[in-house]
């Protein structure tokens, strides 16, 4: 039997309508956002909000978003040698990367800071970063370093007179050329090896004084992100002990340093970013700070990338708050929005508060560096503590925070296509960069024993909300208890850094914050009225007040 169907007609089409998908998160600014702005007014760089939101639209554009995409999908590659078997260990990169490095540098997320003298240019560089890292965090690694070293190679003076105003300069020119001769140059660090990893001091990379105001350096490092950089800041062995050094990947003279890199990283996640394993055989470097001081000296620019953690993973979490969000607003189940349904509010209030609390605190810090590069004593003793205490628990909380945002997707959160997959493998690498959680909290206990002043900081800093939450002076007053260090400190070192920063979170949302964001934080943070997981909070919260604080 023939059977006949009705022209033009599709069998299937009922099959595959499409109903109750949210639609695509472009076309909106980034930098629209109240905790964004609030910080960025509070700590003193009110003046760059027009460039913020000039920022924040382009962040938010499809073309900004395909550049992420693309850079991530077309992963850097390593040519160690040319076609005539000549070494040049160059890495070639996709066009989206370089779009989204131009936007960045020019946008002064490297080292421009350094050399704007307005107050506030450290908070209005951190709350940019923040904006950049919501669309891709790859290529925020060399950006990061680049503005590091600054404060390091001024230890310095006639390096930095040649090569600080081209580290601050807003122009990003890739590939490897003359120092001098190029019109802003990118900067790097070399610190890890494999036999010691974060115990730097066994590092086994010599150096050699040439005699010429040079030095000879030989031996190979583990872990260098962004080979392509043209200087790097990198450790070695001298006679007088541990010292820095600053390696040029093109010497003054125009020929090619010895900087063999070996091989790439295939890494978790960061893949639009290259980290490699450079050898240096007979490589010129110049000398950094004193010799033997090689640690004092480079902590200055670990400091500052340790900032960037921060910042980049409140920016994480807020980035997939974000999209659980613009989720929850478009899709309906069981007859109504997503969003209106009592446990999904629970979900992202709770989701909310945290990523207040990590990017107020982001933003506090900024503020502090920029005071403290301004001369102010006190911030830099804050900045010294805190530092650390933020590093550990901000990073902490971006894999957790970032999964539950996922979920609140559903199956479409991890499929590739949503985007949330990448964020979810990005999320650990900062609480790993840069010292890991055990190492932020002995250091914690180091700035304790050493610098007495940076705990008179941080004190100040949390009774500046004393009397106004009893919940918050329980917290600080236990706190203060533990802070005492006994012979058992390194042992119980997690859960004290643990608590200065939740105690440190709580006293900049009850002074800064709405008060059911402040309320919220301090019922389940400090008084523990809340479960394990993201949700719990407490049944009188009030929701509609946290979830006015929702991103876009």
């Amino acid at each position: 039997m023939q059977t006949t169907v009705a022209p033009h007609s599709n069998p299937t089409a009922e099959t595959h309508e499409v109903t109750n998908q949210p639609p695509p998160l472009t076309g909106h600014d980034v930098a629209d956002d109240a905790v964004l702005l609030e910080g960025l007014r509070r700590e003193g760089a009110a003046w760059h909000t027009e460039d913020l939101h000039r920022l924040g639209r382009l962040v938010g554009g499809a073309q900004a978003q395909e550049w992420a995409e693309q850079a991530n999908l077309n992963e850097p590659v390593l040519r160690t040698h040319d076609r005539f078997g000549h070494r040049v260990d160059e890495v070639d990169f996709h066009p989206a990367y370089h779009h989204l490095m131009d936007t960045s540098v020019s946008a002064g997320l490297a080292g421009a800071a350094w050399a704007d003298e307005r107050p506030g240019a450290h908070v209005a560089r951190a709350a940019g970063f923040m904006v950049m890292s919501a669309l891709e965090a790859g290529h925020l690694c060399p950006v990061s370093m680049t503005y590091a070293v600054v404060p390091a190679l001024r230890r310095a003076p006639e390096l930095a007179a040649t090569y600080e105003p081209l580290l601050t300069s807003r122009m990003y020119e890739p590939g490897l050329r003359t120092p001098t001769g190029k019109a802003g140059l990118l900067a790097g660090m070399g610190m890890t090896e494999k036999q010691g990893g974060t115990d730097v001091r066994a590092n086994t990379t010599t150096a050699t004084e040439a005699g010429d105001g040079t030095w000879r350096l030989r031996g190979h490092k583990w872990f260098t992100s962004a080979p392509m950089n043209d200087l790097f800041l990198v450790l070695a062995q001298a006679p007088g002990g541990l010292s820095c050094f600053l390696v040029p990947r093109v010497l003054p003279d125009g020929s090619r340093n010895t900087f063999r890199v070996q091989r790439l990283k295939d890494k978790l996640g960061n893949r639009s970013n290259a980290s490699g394993e450079p050898e240096f055989d007979d490589t010129v470097a110049w000398l950094v700070g004193p010799e033997g001081k090689g640690v004092r000296t480079i902590i200055d620019m670990v400091t500052m990338t340790r900032l960037d953690c921060v910042l980049g993973s409140a920016a994480g979490i807020r980035a997939a708050l974000a999209q659980a969000a613009h989720h929850a607003r478009h899709r309906s189940v069981f007859g109504a929005a997503l969003i209106g349904q009592p446990l999904m509010r629970n979900v992202l209030g709770d989701l909310a508060v945290e990523s207040e609390a990590a990017t107020t605190l982001g933003l506090r810090l900024a503020g502090a560096a920029d005071r403290a590069q301004r001369g102010d004593a006190g911030e830099r003793a804050f900045l010294r503590l805190a530092t650390a205490v933020a590093k550990y628990w901000v990073c902490k909380r971006q894999p957790v925070a970032v999964a539950e945002a996922l979920e609140c997707l559903g199956g479409n959160g991890y499929v590739e296509d949503s985007g949330m997959p990448r964020m979810y493998r990005e999320a650990p690498l900062n609480g790993i960069w840069e010292g890991s959680g055990n190492v932020n909290a002995l250091d914690l206990l180091r700035a304790l024993a050493r610098e007495p002043e940076s705990l008179d900081a941080f004190r100040a800093e949390i009774e500046a909300a004393s009397g106004a939450d009893r919940r918050l002076d329980t917290a600080w007053q236990e706190l203060r208890g533990e802070l005492v260090l006994t012979e058992d400190a390194p042992l119980r070192a997690r859960r004290l850094i643990e608590r200065a920063a939740l105690v440190l979170q709580g006293s900049l949302l009850v002074r800064h914050a709405p008060a059911a964001v402040a309320d919220a934080f301090c019922a389940s943070r400090l008084a523990g009225d809340r479960g394990l997981a993201f949700g719990t909070l407490a049944p009188d919260t009030d929701f509609t007040g946290l979830l006015e604080r929702l991103p876009a």
